[in-house]
């Protein structure tokens, strides 16, 4: 059978094709950080008092300052309570004047809001004061378990049915539930909503990345992941400024909803992956793509290659267990999932974290954006110059240190801890772009997408900790920093386990991902004859 990188040069491995299919799936990065805004976007201890309207009954004509004086208990140092009110009675007006009123309760009829940074959010909407404040972080947490489900169920699903229906189903549910999660009537359906929305955000995430990478050559293979990074950072900024001028969380859900309409429209048009489809024995269909895609980069295809690409067995389901049974792989596995863990739990806690730094909300989330477009577009440039191990260790150990410089820093000091946070964070994020490469390039096809959405399982893993995480700053402010900076700097001394794979075709087989196909890529470029190389290859897979 033809090897698949010689076909992916001989039809164009970097063409008008694959450019479009990276702009294509990298684009809906540009939303995706939209559907944090609900999340992110929040005030979580705003100016408020108790709802107490019922002494109106009494007097209809009280102004605002002499009800709240009236019915609100003041705290020792004279602030009006946030979260009791005076019990109500059924007296005049006169009487409460000259008595007054001391039995307290909390609220009973909800709250009113007053000099918030914002015009509604879910905080203020389902009033997640008080004793309900807790819920914020719920709702972070419930959003990162969808991310989770989503990599869980749509990993081994792009494996029995393929890439392309894995990316194009998920984008049809984010459109679905983006609108009813503006249509929220209460706060148990937002999180419903909420929940399906991030398994379908997962379920893209872990496969539009597998799907244009495996159409895009060696010299190239950076681009897809590190370009739909850039695209994040750009969402990023966008997501800033929409907030700044949108400060409703549901308006901001249906504005969301439109850009999400146009790429549920054309991914429907995004090609299989062609060597899932000769992984699987679907030779003709295969063919037929090739063909297409040599059509659109302007190149012909020999007919002594066509010939070459022959039926190749169906991946059995024995296949999906390589990645326990082979020690190899599995140590592969466990390192790369261990440093992806880590820097995700870092990036997460930092970015939920962005009003509580000091600065502006908006500069923030504005100059965490800006940092991600240059930084994603470096990355592309160190993996191709430094490799992917000396990359990631590059990113993981520097990015954990950074972080635990914080500690060091008055936390008043908002300029320095931003500055910090901002750096690390930028640190972290380039390392989410190394581990997508990496982890595709460890692993042959037919597990492929399965390493990928288990190692994503983790890393969601950690999504849902991140807000449990920074819950633990009420009993000291540095237990957080100091937990995900610590995994950091192990994640990243543990990456020197793992093999470089730089300029190395995908593995197509369990023996080449084990540190086999280096040899064999080599002395296949030795000879012209076919026999020969099969026999090459033998001969040092047998040494």
């Amino acid at each position: 059978m033809a090897d698949f990188g010689e076909i992916l040069r001989t039809i164009g491995d970097f063409g008008l094709f694959q450019k479009l299919i990276i702009f294509g799936l990298s684009f809906p990065n540009l939303i995706l950080p939209f559907h944090l805004a609900s999340l992110v976007f929040i005030q979580s201890d705003p100016e408020r008092h108790c709802n107490t309207d019922w002494i109106l009954t009494a007097d209809p004509n009280l102004s605002i300052e002499e009800q709240r004086n009236l019915t609100v208990p003041q705290e020792n140092d004279g602030v009006y309570s946030r979260c009791l009110m005076f019990v109500p009675v059924d007296w005049d007006i006169d009487t409460i004047r000259e008595h007054g009123l001391n039995q307290t309760t909390q609220c009973q009829n909800g709250w009113v809001y007053n000099k918030t940074l914002y015009d509604a959010t879910i905080v203020t909407d389902f009033n997640l004061v008080c004793g309900r404040n807790y819920l914020v972080g719920l709702a972070q947490t419930v959003f990162m378990a969808g991310l989770l489900l989503g990599a869980l169920l749509f990993g081994p699903f792009a494996e029995s049915f393929g890439r392309k229906r894995a990316t194009q189903i998920p984008i049809v549910i984010m459109l679905i539930f983006t609108i009813t999660t503006g249509l929220s009537p209460n706060f148990y359906l937002y999180l419903l909503f909420q929940f399906v929305a991030g398994i379908s955000y997962g379920g893209f995430r872990v496969n539009c990345i597998v799907l244009a990478t495996e159409w895009v050559g060696v010299t190239r293979r950076s681009y897809a992941p590190c370009l739909s990074q850039t695209f994040g950072g750009v969402g990023q900024v966008l997501l800033a400024c929409m907030v700044f001028f949108i400060r409703d969380w549901r308006v901001a859900q249906f504005i969301i909803a439109a850009p999400t309409a146009i790429v549920a429209v054309y991914i429907w048009f995004i090609p299989e992956s062609a060597r899932w489809l000769l992984d699987r024995g679907r030779t003709e269909e295969a063919k037929e793509l090739i063909l297409r895609v040599a059509a659109v980069n302007k190149r012909t295809v020999p007919d002594t290659m066509l010939e070459k690409i022959a039926e190749k067995k169906v991946a059995q389901k024995r296949d999906q267990l390589v990645l326990i049974r082979s020690p190899v792989l599995r140590k592969y596995f466990l390192t790369i999932t261990l440093a992806w863990f880590s820097l995700n739990l870092t990036y997460i806690s930092l970015s939920l974290n962005v009003g509580k730094f000091g600065l502006n909300i908006f500069l923030t989330q504005l100059i965490f954006g800006l940092t991600e477009i240059p930084c994603n577009l470096l990355c592309i440039f160190i993996l191709e110059y430094f490799g992917r191990k000396i990359s990631l260790m590059s990113m993981l150990l520097p990015g954990g240190l950074i972080c635990m410089l914080m500690l060091a820093v008055p936390q008043d000091s908002a300029v320095a801890v931003t500055a910090l946070a901002t750096a690390g964070r930028f640190l972290m994020n380039n390392a989410g772009s190394i581990c997508n490469v990496y982890v595709q390039e460890l692993f042959p096809t037919s597990v492929r997408q399965t390493a990928t959405g288990m190692a994503s399982i983790a890393v969601r893993i950690s999504g849902i900790l991140a807000p449990l995480l920074n819950i633990l700053a009420m009993y000291h402010w540095s237990i957080p920093t100091v937990v995900y900076s610590s995994l950091s700097l192990t994640g990243g001394a543990l990456v020197f386990l793992l093999p470089e794979t730089r300029s190395t075709e995908l593995p197509d087989s369990t023996e080449e991902a084990e540190g086999r196909r280096n040899v064999c890529t080599n002395v296949t470029t030795l000879t012209k004859d076919d026999n020969s190389k099969v026999n090459d290859c033998e001969i040092f897979t047998k040494l």
